[in-house]
């Protein structure tokens, strides 16, 4: 018995702002001189980001014309841990219903009545009641409906989510799980003018993708039926990547060693992942990984022989959302999911996403034609 994702929908903030424009903001806010505005400029160009998405408009904007950030040279007095919190309250709930309803859209079978579960994720924002309570509340489902919040996870919590919509499935049949995760990386910008946090700052975005995951596959179209997770820690990198709550916000720590870890432990996670599976390396074709960033991808690549072009769909959801925490390896499954073709019916795929700890998470999932 499995467990089947049947349908991915996202969401992004009105805010598209390019790369380029983002830089400028953050080398005027940081207060950088023209050598290191031209350090930072680069910095962008490498990322492999064409553009991300705010509920801030601050970020495409001037000093003077700012509605979140203080219209002051050096950004002072600078926004709270609570200011933030009220941007995420603001703007969390209409960006996950959106996603939500992109998502259900394309199962008319399923009525919001029937869901069974309900399963949130995030990193970025947290307030009680919370946005589990308010999704209930704002889509009609039911009151009873069982709710699960994973929170402060980052970027490989959609894993968790996704393991526990395939245990509620596996425990009951009948059950429908809709998982939303929802983040808000760009309310938490660090005046901070270290390498991690001028890195933290080039690559995350904020966006919402909602799935559905049941023991039955969809009806019509294409279904990844859930085969199999492996985790791993690569403790050698628990202080590479993490996620402090401060007196100014969320503080990421992302070091530049992240790619050595993540090379040194996804031939492990891989192998420990397919070692009780039918299935071999050399047979996968298809892969959704998370683009935490490019030199990540770039790792995984050679460590795994792969090519560039069975990592597109990550490298396009880099170019165009950035890095967007826990919803992001949705964003590339939802890409995935638009590119089948009937032959890769009973196809493998195998997914990665990578966290604070460090920890490297995999799952293989297999293409299901209705």
């Amino acid at each position: 018995m499995t467990s089947y994702l049947c349908a991915v929908g996202t969401a992004t903030p009105p805010h598209r702002i390019p790369q380029p424009q983002i830089a400028s903001f953050m080398a005027e806010g940081l207060q950088l001189d023209a050598a290191d505005t031209r350090k930072l400029r680069a910095l962008y160009r490498v990322t492999g980001i064409a553009q991300r998405h705010s509920v801030l408009a601050d970020y495409g904007r001037t000093n003077g014309s700012f509605e979140f950030f203080p219209n002051t040279p050096d950004l002072e007095p600078f926004p709270t841990v609570g200011q933030r919190m009220g941007a995420y309250r603001q703007y969390a709930l209409p960006l996950s219903v959106e996603a939500v309803q992109n998502c259900l859209q394309q199962l008319p079978e399923l009525q919001v009545t029937d869901i069974t579960h309900l399963i949130t994720v995030s990193c970025t924002g947290m307030y009680a009641p919370g946005l589990d309570i308010e999704l209930v509340e704002k889509l009609g489902l039911s009151s009873n409906v069982r709710r699960t919040c994973v929170n402060f996870m980052g970027c490989y919590a959609a894993f968790n989510a996704l393991k526990l919509a395939q245990a509620f499935c596996l425990a009951d049949p009948q059950a429908k799980v809709l998982l939303v995760c929802t983040e808000l990386c760009t309310i938490h910008f660090q005046k901070n003018k270290e390498e991690d946090h001028l890195v933290s700052n080039a690559l995350f975005g904020d966006g919402s993708a909602a799935a559905v995951v049941q023991a039955q596959p969809a009806k019509s179209g294409y279904s990844l039926s859930l085969e199999a997770f492996h985790c791993e820690l690569e403790r050698d990198g628990h202080a590479d990547m993490a996620w402090h709550i401060n007196d100014f916000g969320f503080e990421m720590t992302l070091s530049s060693y992240v790619p050595k870890m993540i090379q040194k432990g996804i031939r492990q996670l891989t192998d420990g992942l397919l070692r009780k599976l039918p299935v071999k390396l050399k047979d996968i074709h298809a892969f959704a990984i998370h683009p935490g960033g490019r030199k990540i991808l770039e790792t995984i690549e050679q460590e795994l022989g792969m090519s560039t072009h069975d990592n597109r769909f990550a490298y396009q959801v880099l170019r165009d959302y950035g890095n967007m925490s826990s919803a992001t390896v949705l964003f590339v499954l939802r890409e995935l999911l638009g590119s089948l073709t009937p032959a890769e019916s009973g196809a493998p795929v195998l997914s990665f996403a990578f966290g604070p700890g460090l920890t490297l998470e995999a799952m293989l999932l297999q293409v299901h034609l209705a």
